[in-house]
């Protein structure tokens, strides 16, 4: 089955509406329907929260949007789970110290490098970013990545 990986950048594009979110919902709705599997790394759970509390802290949603969106990334992501349409790639000793060379090479923040080697572990064919650097890095090692702008 085809794998797609989602950074962070592209979840949240799934819960709030931005430039590139009918990608990603399209992307969501072709894992449900058993067409590909989607593949991120637990990391991205803390870090989607991050982002939404961020939104909210800022302004930018609601306290009733960031629960709202909380609530249906937490739901959607254990329905995936259960239905085992997403891989959740667990951050192990093993994968960080992968990150290493992708940091000094690309000077990329950690988070991002293990995107890479989150999506290089699971084989994913498809790679969606919102975050041009990142998404320039993926092409570079040879990923398919789409750049959600």
């Amino acid at each position: 089955m085809r794998v797609a990986y989602l950074d962070t950048s592209a979840i949240i594009k799934r819960y709030v509406e931005e430039p590139g979110s009918e990608v990603v919902c399209s992307t969501y709705n072709k894992a449900l329907s058993g067409e590909l599997k989607l593949a991120f790394s637990t990391w991205n759970i803390c870090e989607v929260i991050g982002v939404l509390d961020e939104y909210f802290r800022r302004g930018w949603l609601s306290e009733n949007d960031y629960r709202k969106a909380r609530y249906l990334f937490i739901g959607e992501t254990l329905r995936l789970l259960k239905l085992r349409l997403l891989h959740l790639v667990p951050v192990r000793t093993k994968l960080l110290m992968q990150l290493l060379p992708y940091i000094e090479k690309y000077h990329v923040y950690v988070a991002d490098a293990l995107q890479i080697v989150a999506a290089k572990y699971v084989k994913a064919q498809n790679f969606y970013t919102g975050d041009k650097h990142v998404h320039e890095v993926a092409l570079k090692e040879g990923i398919n990545s789409t750049y959600l702008s």
